[in-house]
């Protein structure tokens, strides 16, 4: 061979693919297993809507829903909120509608007035043009004075019991954001097998206390610890949390605090959010490098395993393509190699462009990834062609 240089630079980046997918999972469940397996889980309290003396020692809490054009979704969401079980004069709801051009802001009034829903404390705010999450996160942050804030999706349903055994988890000083366990309703086969990775990954990373961000159906913060988001932050969810807990504090998943997103998605609204995830990644990268120092511990080693290698992964995934195809001259594993993934790329293309919804598991799998990685290789190219279109 000429150069070995381009051998172990194809050889990295084969092993980095390999790695990324197979082994960081493995490596996760081991340590889990060796080092956090006796890691108890929290008992939640049980109050069975009943007012109790120990109600007193509660936090606050403000649920707070930016809202745009959510006319479908609002009137379950707080019928939702109005089954959660958490005193109520201890529970506030603020629906921020960002511009909105339905009767989001009129739903939410007249399903706040119903018997079931009444008791609820519920403020509606409203903004004639629209400004992006980002911007009505910053700005309602001013009305909201609870001790604690639940970041919420309205088309998303929370457990019952999410709010008390949020606040569990607030007892102790040092935590600083709770993350929920997320579901789909009615999910694609891919996106169910999507969630229940990235749900087991979570878990074994929370108990590593490593959880990297959260997710926007629910997660909730200490609201002293909460600093304005830069206008142009695409993963609000992620770096919102990173940003808590850079200043010290841990970040805590729970999978007993279940949200349930209601909206189906088609497959073109699932690539194209998944662009704007590429192009978030990409951004927080850039932005939260310092997350990789080692004095992070647990959190740099998920970083850099998980979010960091997922921006380069496409790029890496096309070095070792084209890797394999020049080593191919040199030896027949190679050549075999080179077939099988471009095999699976040809399947996976076939698949996407004639719209066929595929019965094997694996094949499920592998056409979510792929399409998965080409989006994120998207989002990543386009916002470093135009970082300022994703304001």
């Amino acid at each position: 061979m000429e150069n070995p240089l381009i051998f172990w630079f194809i050889a990295i980046s084969t092993l980095l693919v390999i790695y990324h997918h197979l082994g960081y999972p493995l490596l996760l469940k081991i340590l889990v297993y060796c080092f956090f397996s006796t890691h108890e889980g929290l008992i939640p309290p049980i109050r069975g809507y009943r007012n109790t003396k120990a109600d007193n020692i509660l936090p606050t809490i403000a649920i707070l829903m930016p809202a745009y054009n959510e006319a479908q979704w609002i009137a379950d969401k707080i019928r939702n909120l109005a089954s959660v079980d958490y005193p109520n004069n201890k529970l506030r709801v603020i629906v921020v509608c960002d511009g909105c051009s339905d009767d989001t802001a009129q739903i939410t009034r007249q399903t706040g007035k119903e018997d079931a829903c009444k008791h609820l404390d519920i403020t509606v705010v409203e903004y004639a043009i629209n400004e992006g999450k980002v911007s009505i996160i910053n700005k309602s942050m001013s009305l909201v004075h609870e001790d604690i804030v639940a970041m919420s999706d309205i088309s998303s349903l929370i457990s019952i019991d999410a709010l008390l055994i949020a606040s569990k988890h607030f007892e102790n000083l040092s935590v600083g954001v709770v993350n929920s366990c997320y579901h789909l309703l009615s999910p694609t086969n891919g996106e169910k097998k999507y969630w229940d990775y990235q749900n087991t990954l979570q878990h074994r990373e929370a108990k590593m206390g490593a959880t990297l961000g959260a997710h926007g159906a629910l997660y909730l913060i200490r609201r002293r610890l909460f600093a304005p988001l830069a206008a142009d932050t695409i993963n609000d969810d992620f770096v919102l949390p990173m940003s808590i807990m850079v200043q010290g504090y841990r970040v805590n998943s729970d999978d007993t605090i279940n949200a349930i997103e209601l909206e189906p998605t088609n497959a073109n609204q699932d690539f194209n959010r998944r662009i704007r995830i590429g192009a978030g990644n990409y951004q927080q990268l850039i932005r939260l490098t310092a997350l990789l120092n080692p004095k992070y511990g647990g959190v740099a080693f998920t970083f850099a395993s998980g979010k960091a290698l997922r921006v380069v992964m496409p790029f890496f995934m096309l070095i070792a393509l084209g890797g394999w195809m020049w080593l191919a001259q040199y030896h027949i594993l190679f050549a075999i190699g080179t077939a099988v993934q471009l095999f699976i790329y040809a399947v996976v293309a076939a698949i996407t462009m004639l719209n066929v919804a595929p019965k094997n598991t694996l094949i499920v799998t592998l056409c979510y990834l792929v399409s998965g990685h080409a989006a994120n290789m998207i989002g990543t190219l386009k916002y470093i062609v135009s970082p300022k279109s994703w304001r």
